[in-house]
């Protein structure tokens, strides 16, 4: 009889209800229980990072504990970041305080002017420290942050330039003005800036770039080029390559992840339907690929020569289910079975650590850059902090 009366109980859920809210329901328990999982874990990252008074990035080839570089690295923003968003869930002022003290480490990094990853940094860690408690200090930073983007600038491309060329493996490339799709991450900065400041030059590069890019950096079936070189005199693309991908045609699989998460935000901001179209169509090529794995994590380029023997990335996974909760809310497109599917699956025991395993970082198996030969089927600190953003949007959307 209780069998009986189980099954009438799914029969009328599901008429009353319908299958894809029924997933969705599951999906809204599993995330509370990530989440407290989640916190759990990086309180245990959180007191060796106190002792270490360093931020930790990944785990390096000797199953050691990776720090991010004093000097500059882009991922440094991203535990603070995490911090954030475990105050923001837990409302206890440890997440608060560890915040503000790791993104102190970085905070003179504002006015540098060599790297275009200023968004990604300070975006993510001063950015939701002012979303979450007002601080108008850190609005003068964020402003730094900006204006130093800014000089990375170049009118005639219409694009902020990602790589500098003078140095290190891109100097090799014969590039002269790198643009990669990883740089429409940065345009969120400038856009949050204009609303802040009311200086509208902010919102007017991010436009710019917004608009290159979706003018050259996309192929027929909406994947996208990870590195497109142009010339800075006279605005011409020099090249289409790749530097993290497979080859220059193939779609790396994080790069379609970022183009997504960017155009979303631009439409955010501007509600420009052309950026709506572009993210939605983006969308669509992540989740109708053909050799995209069943349960939605793919493997780290969508054209890897040895598919299904090669690494996934759960980075892009995290970073691509963060994007379609907001991009639901724009469209009559239903994102919810795919978002249902990736954050389910990422808080199964395959990808999701053990207690106070994985060097306290909450996922596992993401990949940094095969080419380079670094940060492979490791986890990552920005894998977790876009999984912790994905759960708190999905606990805020529609099920609440």
């Amino acid at each position: 009889m209780n069998f009986l009366k189980g099954l009438f109980f799914v029969a009328i859920t599901c008429a009353a209800y319908s299958c894809n809210e029924v997933k969705s329901q599951k999906t809204k328990v599993v995330e509370n229980l990530a989440l407290e999982k989640a916190e759990k874990q990086l309180s245990l990252q959180l007191k060796v990072a106190e002792k270490a008074e360093r931020i930790p990035r990944t785990v390096n080839s000797k199953g050691e504990i990776h720090w991010t570089h004093n000097n500059f690295d882009w991922t440094e923003g991203f535990f603070p970041g995490s911090c954030w968003y475990l105050y923001e869930y837990t409302k206890d002022d440890k997440w608060k305080n560890a915040a503000e003290k790791f993104q102190s480490l970085f905070e003179n990094h504002k006015y540098l002017t060599t790297n275009h990853d200023l968004g990604f940094v300070f975006n993510c860690s001063f950015g939701n420290g002012y979303r979450l408690t007002g601080n108008k200090e850190y609005v003068n930073v964020l402003t730094t942050a900006g204006d130093s983007l800014l000089s990375r600038y170049n009118p005639v491309v219409g694009c902020i330039q990602s790589w500098d060329v003078v140095n290190g493996w891109q100097s090799k490339k014969n590039w002269m003005f790198p643009v990669i799709i990883d740089n429409m991450m940065n345009l969120e900065l400038l856009f949050e800036l204009t609303r802040l400041t009311g200086d509208k030059k902010y919102e007017e590069v991010a436009i710019t770039h917004a608009n290159t890019t979706l003018k050259n950096h996309f192929r027929p079936n909406n994947s996208s080029y990870h590195v497109l070189d142009y010339d800075p005199e006279t605005g011409a693309v020099r090249s289409k390559q790749t530097a993290q991908g497979f080859a220059d045609e193939s779609s790396w699989a994080r790069g379609q992840a970022w183009g997504l998460y960017g155009y979303t935000v631009c439409y955010r901001y501007t509600k420009d339907i052309r950026y709506l179209e572009q993210a939605n169509k983006i969308a669509k090529f992540i989740m109708k690929y053909e050799g995209l794995p069943d349960d939605g994590i793919p493997y780290w380029d969508y054209n890897a020569p040895n598919v299904p023997n090669e690494p996934r990335d759960v980075s892009a996974a995290a970073i691509t289910a963060s994007a379609l909760i907001e991009l639901d809310g724009y469209t009559s497109e239903s994102y919810l079975p795919f978002i249902d599917k990736v954050l389910n699956t990422l808080a199964t025991a395959k990808y999701t650590a053990e207690l106070g395993k994985n060097h306290n970082f909450i996922l596992m198996h993401s990949v940094g850059s095969i080419p380079h030969n670094n940060e492979i089927d490791v986890p990552l600190n920005y894998a977790d902090y876009y999984y912790l953003e994905a759960l708190m949007r999905y606990k805020k959307y529609k099920l609440e």
